[in-house]
């Protein structure tokens, strides 16, 4: 009798337009977004556990490249009049390293591309790096980065502010986001309807960046572009506090 109570009202919300869906134990869900926790026994933040995951399914996509040369090309353009000098761009979560073979087809100067899987030595202008973690050779060196990753990120305060601490003044980090990667998972463990990224983003960066602009790309078969930018003055001197959503 409940299982066909379920049903019944499966079909009755899904003439409304609306799902059920058992929801992931180790999902949290606030009204902004979702969040996979890797959660080790222990209770702290398993990173083995991500790595591998991250690994594995890089691996089990490594064929797929989620990329589009078009949009690349018509970020390239947009970087060239938007930027008064472009020298060197970086690319995380790249896997087959195609953005990054782009950019620099397009734009001519040094890009490289981050990946977490060893698979990255496979690919031309790659290197083996979780996109957390910078290299002091990058900060404040860095003219534009660029990823369609984000939604990979773990924390994605921690991963921000070092995609950001890497931009030159006036350089630019642009993520590619839609709005149908609002469920979190394993693999994905970030997920956020794109009308919330504006908001999200001021509130992880404390008044040192925001969203400039989200820009619609000529492909729409892939994500909207969030181009975000550093403040131009300290947060020390500003009168607004930005409370962390958690």
């Amino acid at each position: 009798m409940l299982k066909q109570l379920n049903k019944l009202a499966k079909k009755a919300l899904a003439l409304k337009g609306y799902e059920i869906r058992k929801m992931d134990k180790q999902v949290t869900e606030n009204r902004y977004f979702q969040l996979y926790n890797y959660v080790a026994a222990d209770g702290s933040f398993d990173y083995k556990k991500y790595k591998e995951v991250q690994v594995n399914g890089n691996k089990r996509k490594i064929e797929i490249v989620w990329a589009v040369e078009e949009n690349i090309q018509f970020l390239s353009n947009y970087l060239k009049e938007h930027l008064s000098s472009i020298k060197f761009g970086l690319c995380h979560g790249t896997r087959r390293g195609k953005e990054q073979e782009w950019f620099r087809k397009y734009l001519g100067v040094e890009v490289i591309g981050t990946e977490i899987s060893e698979t990255a030595s496979e690919f031309p202008h790659t290197i083996q790096r979780d996109f957390h973690e910078t290299k002091e050779e990058w900060i404040q060196n860095v003219d534009f980065i660029y990823s369609n990753s984000f939604d990979h990120s773990y924390d994605q305060k921690k991963c921000l502010d070092s995609w950001m601490k890497c931009l030159k003044k006036g350089g630019v980090c642009i993520i590619e986001h839609t709005s149908s990667d609002v469920n979190a998972s394993e693999l994905d463990p970030f997920g956020a309807d794109l009308s919330m990224m504006p908001f999200l983003v001021l509130n992880w960066s404390e008044g040192k960046y925001y969203v400039a602009e989200i820009i619609s790309a000529p492909n729409l078969a892939v994500s909207p572009l969030i181009e975000i930018k550093k403040k131009t003055i300290e947060p020390s001197q500003r009168k607004e506090k930005f409370p962390l959503i958690k």
